[in-house]
């Protein structure tokens, strides 16, 4: 309070003396003749009405540039699958995991994987690895295999819009020719083998290299071009090599409605006592119209060989019946394929290392129905195939104490039918399924050697809601395929019925174990005449996350 006395003080202070000031002016008489009366002149009122600016109805075209990636993505070849996975919850990514386990018989086990994705996405890089091998000597002399692979690949997207990518492998099989065991059961001989005498190994060294649009065009355009190569050698002195480019290109027109075109190149060299070459030149472009509730292909493939030129349809047509239902479709494609030794090998392990390599000639015609019928995916497709040498297998001798197999050519047409689906069940439950089954027709071969007619399989998958339980169960069944018995007369080796049952669980977030169960039934079939496969056979080991 003494602040504010003190303050209202000097307040009165300038009053007094202001005032003592005013004492020296003159005095004088003011007198007041009429008081004072202010009047404002009359006006004229002045309306103004507010009008608003006139519209402006010119129309405007908004264009928008959005940038995009585009991540190649690479897969295994199906052979018969689900048509689509429903999505599930997402599980937590982990840069890589291992594998690793033991078995009888006598087995070893191991796969591992490990990837880097830096964080702006600018590259990719990653490693995998695998091993398998059985030992079955105790049972069958002899019968063992292993097969060994390595991979690195990796990407780098530039800030210029391109990206490049490629990969480098190293595979080595190895298998015996043990069909001796069965000839000594059938004869009475006694033929008996060291393990080096009959070993079979091929090395392959393959790699790839591509370059492509990794971000979106201004005109809607993507392009690819890389080269594939392979350098293969077995134990009996066969060699081939194999060089392919690639190149391709996609034209979007309104963004939907794609023109496609490729360009293949394949050269193939291989050489045992001579050599010889398989080059295959193609030229396919192809454009497909999309609509609301259907969908055209129509294009060309044009192949060459040796200046033999082969023209195939490229054309298909869906239509949705039913929408999200039932999309029928129908269509006809066709390509030179090549029975390299790669290819032949791969098939057939214990075929000769002198075979005559050829192209097969295959043209299609099919069409079908897909969609979805409450969760449930499905594909059901029946078709027609004339295929102008369509590779054959048969034993090179009946009576050679080490079977291998040559492989001969005839003309063919195949009717065929394949379905599949895949169905959740309950939430991590799903159940999928595939049916084929293929009539041939041949112009000089009695049968189709050692070609499947019919086959069945099924499958269960379970996994916890937790990710810790994976729970799975597979089931196969193949018919016997024909082949020429020791008399020359068409027989049926015995069929396929495999049951095999498999787990895993984590005791850890980054820690479990694996056990897998294959042939309950040891169903000791030959897939191949004179070599039995496995029968009961089993792996467990670790897994690991990280």
């Amino acid at each position: 309070m003494q602040p504010i006395k003190n303050i209202f003080f000097l307040i009165a202070v300038l009053f007094v003396q202001t005032a003592f000031a005013q004492g020296d002016l003159p005095g004088s008489q003011v007198d007041v003749v009429k008081s004072f009366n202010a009047r404002l002149n009359i006006t004229e009122k002045v309306d103004v009405t507010p009008t608003l600016p006139a519209l402006d109805t010119t129309s405007k075209r908004q264009q928008y540039n959005v940038v995009t990636k585009t991540i190649q993505v690479e897969y295994l070849p199906p052979k018969i699958k689900p048509l689509a996975d429903k999505t599930e919850t997402l599980q937590k990514k982990y840069d890589g995991y291992l594998k690793a386990g033991v078995g009888l018989p006598i087995s070893l086990y191991g796969e591992g994987s490990y990837n880097i994705i830096n964080k702006k996405d600018k590259h990719r890089f990653g490693v995998d690895l695998y091993h398998y091998s059985a030992n079955n000597n105790k049972n069958i002399e002899n019968q063992k295999f292993s097969d060994t692979k390595g991979e690195v690949n990796g990407a780098y997207f530039f800030d210029q819009g391109f990206a490049v990518s490629g990969l480098l492998g190293y595979e080595t099989d190895k298998v015996h020719f043990y069909g001796y065991n069965d000839l000594n059961k059938e004869t009475g001989t006694n033929f008996t083998f060291d393990p080096t005498d009959i070993e079979q190994r091929i090395w392959t060294l393959y790699g790839k290299a591509n370059i492509f649009n990794g971000e979106r065009m201004a005109l809607d355009f993507n392009y690819d071009a890389g080269v594939d190569f392979y350098l293969l050698q077995d134990s009996y002195a066969a060699k081939e090599r194999g060089f392919a480019l690639n190149i391709g290109a996609t034209k979007w027109i309104n963004e939907k409605h794609p023109l496609n075109v490729k360009l293949v190149t394949d050269f193939t060299t291989y050489n045992v006592d001579e050599k010889a070459t398989l080059n295959n030149f193609s030229l396919a472009p192809n454009f497909t119209w999309h609509q609301d509730r259907f969908k055209v292909k129509l294009g060309v493939n044009i192949a060459t060989n040796e200046d033999n030129f082969s023209f195939f349809p490229d054309v298909e047509a869906n239509a949705t019946i039913v929408e999200g239902i039932v999309t029928a479709f129908i269509g006809a494609n066709g390509e030179l394929y090549k029975n390299n030794f790669k290819h032949l090998s791969d098939y057939n392990p214990f075929i000769e290392s002198k075979v005559n390599i050829k192209n097969s000639k295959y043209l299609q015609y099919y069409g079908g129905v897909k969609g979805n019928i409450r969760g449930i995916d499905y594909n059901a497709q029946a078709g027609y195939k004339a295929v102008d040498d369509l590779a054959l297998f048969q034993l090179s001798a009946q009576e050679d104490s080490i079977a291998r197999f040559d492989v001969l050519y005839d003309t063919a047409t195949i009717v065929y039918f394949k379905a599949n689906l895949s169905a959740p069940i309950v939430k991590g439950l799903k159940l999928t399924g595939s049916i084929s089954q293929n009539i041939y027709s041949l112009n000089n071969e009695a049968k189709a050697w050692h070609l499947p007619a019919f086959s069945v399989s099924a499958g269960a998958r379970y996994r916890t809601e937790d990710q810790k339980l994976l729970v799975k169960a597979d089931f196969f069944l193949e018919n016997g395929v024909p082949y020429k018995d020791i008399n020359g007369k068409a027989q049926n080796l015995n069929g396929l019925f495999d049951i095999s049952l498999g787990g895993e669980y984590f005791f850890t977030e980054k820690i479990g174990g694996f056990i897998q169960l294959n042939n309950l039934a040891s169903n000791n079939r030959q897939r191949w005449q004179r070599y039995p496969t496995l029968g009961l056979n089993a792996l467990v080991g670790i897994t690991a996350r990280f």
